[in-house]
């Protein structure tokens, strides 16, 4: 089937390059898609809104109907668990009924409400007045108690999800008769819990908890336990993973209950996130039997940084699964005897796997078509996708991405993704790096406007899926173990000197962005390597003594794994710090920083500007108010591009071209 929705409004000229009005303007961002009954539903962030988020809904494969938002301005869909969030929108149908609740940033509270179905086009909420269930408390003040992750248990009529309080997590629950009622705590962790997940019968929960120093992805294990009457776990048994004082180390992801009780999750002891399934037993001293009928050297989970992810699903005859393998991702039907059917569809960027009856819904994208819903009919084999945006650009004109592979930092084959300038250019091209977040993030295939903004311009773009980025396996994730500031700098370098080699990029205009961990990245490049003529900073860590000692709870150890224990290894972290080598960088830097970043403090940022300009180094600074950590309003993510733009042609002494205004 075609893909639909994608009319493209006055797209930009082969001459024009992209403005950044038009690629980042009105791009909207999906999140978090389900289906309940004949319905899909999905929280939809608006950059043009300053990045609220709201609550769409439309009937199942009807793209051609409007979708109608349930939680219309002021309302605020967004978490602060974890000051990353995720898991804001928890679902569940009754009689005919929508169930929903979420976590709305603006009237700071839990919100419920039930919609009912009068036609085959739109819900009404029949009367049922929005319900506050938590107390009422600005969520980004001190001493509110975030919550997020959660689910409705219909049996005892209660949301179920994690709090955030008094320095751990908590799993807790609130009536959905209740207004303004306190927590009920359903079981207190040793630290850190996400992804509860009930049983078909609704008498067992699964979740996953993890400690300090390990981050999610590193170690963690999987929990089930049994309600008693009063509704909290009375029993608890551990079936998988590691905790940090084993010798070996395994992470889980996303417990999925099947309908005959068996459980699945994604374990990576075997060197990749593969399934497996057991049939989970409370009773305590008994050890499961784990089955693991899909072995590959392939990848079905992500680093949990946000609730809400979803990898795999159950369609009602098969668990759907996205399996990510050398950078791309792609979606199989996973038959419990072990065999694999690959779904036919063009998109190798995929996120938020649901399913239900036959019917499933993901985020998807690729090289040439923006991040949309996409809508699959497994009984049939059709599918259809809805862009979030509009198109601005013609396929011709799009930049599509090469895997690009290296010998990076200990001559380990490292990946990238290299994106060559706009066709009328000739010979070797100024060139941006981009180095990600995370830094457990991965550089991903899909279509990427801000990177053929640069591309429309004359340059080329290496996306770097340095050592340490997810989508490899485990062993690919953990060359950074110990070596963030020195893998990843390195590896980035690399991917930079071997384009100039094959002649792809000219030397002496050779740029790297990069923001949070990739802003440290970016600033480690300039340090302590001299391949780099400019750089772009948004909210990155350039002290990491700071970090260690300053940062928020969910990263507070990250940097033991990352560099080495925190204050013993205190030498090392001086020695990769860009803030204490500042002396070394004889190159521009322009620096993008929030007002209200919790995780890099914006006087972390003015300090490494100040020690630049002290040694009289080209800095320019700019300073969002209300932001955080990661550009959510339009207009901000707009001035970034284009003052990163302007900075980097002045220092390469490159002329503007004309471009696109749409």
């Amino acid at each position: 089937m075609n893909e639909k929705g994608s009319a493209q409004p006055s797209p930009t000229e082969n001459h024009q390059p992209l403005s950044a009005q038009l690629a980042l303007g009105q791009g909207l961002s999906i999140k978090e898609p389900c289906l309940i009954d004949d319905w899909v539903l999905w929280l939809e962030q608006r950059p043009q809104e300053k990045g609220r988020t709201t609550l769409m809904i439309r009937p199942w494969g009807r793209p051609d109907l409007t979708a109608q938002e349930l939680t219309p301005a002021p309302a605020n869909l967004r978490s602060r668990v974890h000051d990353y969030g995720g898991g804001l929108l928890a679902t569940a149908s009754e009689d005919n009924q929508l169930l929903l609740s979420w976590i709305d940033d603006q009237a700071g509270c839990l919100c419920y409400q039930r919609w009912q179905s009068l036609n085959q086009t739109q819900a009404e909420n029949n009367g049922n007045w929005l319900q506050p269930l938590s107390p009422t408390m600005q969520l980004s003040c001190p001493g509110a108690a975030p919550l997020g992750g959660g689910l409705i248990d219909l049996a005892r009529q209660r949301w179920l999800g994690v709090m955030e309080a008094n320095g751990q997590d908590w799993l807790v629950s609130f009536s959905l008769n209740l207004e303004h009622q306190q927590p009920k705590v359903v079981h207190q962790p040793a630290d850190f819990v996400g992804y509860p997940s009930l049983s078909p019968d609704g008498e067992q929960l699964a979740w996953i908890e993890w400690q300090q120093p390990s981050m999610p992805w590193d170690c963690s294990q999987l929990w089930c336990g049994s309600f008693d009457e009063s509704g909290t776990i009375k029993t608890k048994v551990w079936l998988a993973g590691n905790n940090p004082e084993q010798e070996s180390s395994a992470s889980v992801f996303q417990p999925l209950w099947l309908p005959n009780g068996d459980l699945v999750i994604a374990e990576d002891s075997n060197g990749w996130w593969n399934l497996m399934v057991t049939t989970p037993s409370t009773q305590t001293g008994l050890h499961p039997s784990w089955r693991r009928p899909w072995p590959m050297a392939a990848e079905t989970a992500m680093p949990q940084w946000v609730f809400g992810m979803s990898t795999t699903t159950w369609d009602g005859e098969k668990l759907l699964a996205a399996i990510c393998e050398k950078g791309c991702w792609h979606l199989s039907r996973l038959a419990l005897n072990g065999e694999i059917t690959n779904i036919d569809q063009p998109f190798n960027d995929l996120a938020g796997i649901q399913a239900k009856a036959g019917r499933a819904v993901a985020i998807a994208s690729n090289a040439v078509t923006g991040s949309g819903l996409l809508e699959i009919d497994l009984k049939l084999g059709s599918w259809q996708h809805t862009p979030a945006s509009e198109a601005v650009l013609k396929a011709a004109e799009i930049s599509v991405p090469e895997p690009f592979w290296f010998e990076g930092y200990g001559q380990e084959k490292t990946h990238a993704w290299f994106y060559p300038p706009r066709q009328d250019h000739q010979g070797p091209a100024p060139l941006l790096v981009k180095s990600h977040s995370g830094p457990t993030s991965m550089a991903r295939p899909g279509l990427n406007l801000s990177i053929q903004f640069w591309t429309s311009r004359g340059w080329g773009v290496v996306d770097v899926n340095y050592g340490g980025s997810t989508g490899f396996g485990r062993a690919y994730r953990e060359r950074l173990q110990g070596g963030w500031g020195v893998v990843d700098v390195q590896d980035c370098a690399a991917a930079a000197r071997a384009l100039v080699t094959c002649g792809k990029a000219k030397a002496e205009q050779i740029a790297i962005e990069g923001g949070s961990a990739g802003g440290f990245t970016t600033l480690a490049c300039l340090c302590f390597t001299d391949v780099f003529r400019a750089g772009a900073c948004r909210y990155g860590v350039s002290d990491l003594s700071a970090m260690a000692e300053e940062t928020h709870r969910f990263e507070a150890r990250y940097l033991d794994g990352l560099i080495g224990p925190w204050p013993e290894a205190k030498t090392t972290y001086n020695e990769r710090s860009p803030l204490l080598h500042a002396e070394q960088i004889n190159c521009p830097v322009i620096f993008f920083q929030g007002s209200e970043d919790k995780v890099v403090p914006r006087e972390q940022t003015e300090r490494m500007a100040t020690a630049l300009r002290n040694k009289d180094v080209p800095v320019d600074m700019h300073i969002f108010e209300g932001e955080g950590h990661g550009f959510r309003d339009s207009v901000v993510l707009i001035e970034v591009l284009n003052s990163t733009e302007q900075f980097f042609n002045h220092f390469f002494e490159l002329k503007p071209r004309n471009e696109s205004s749409g």
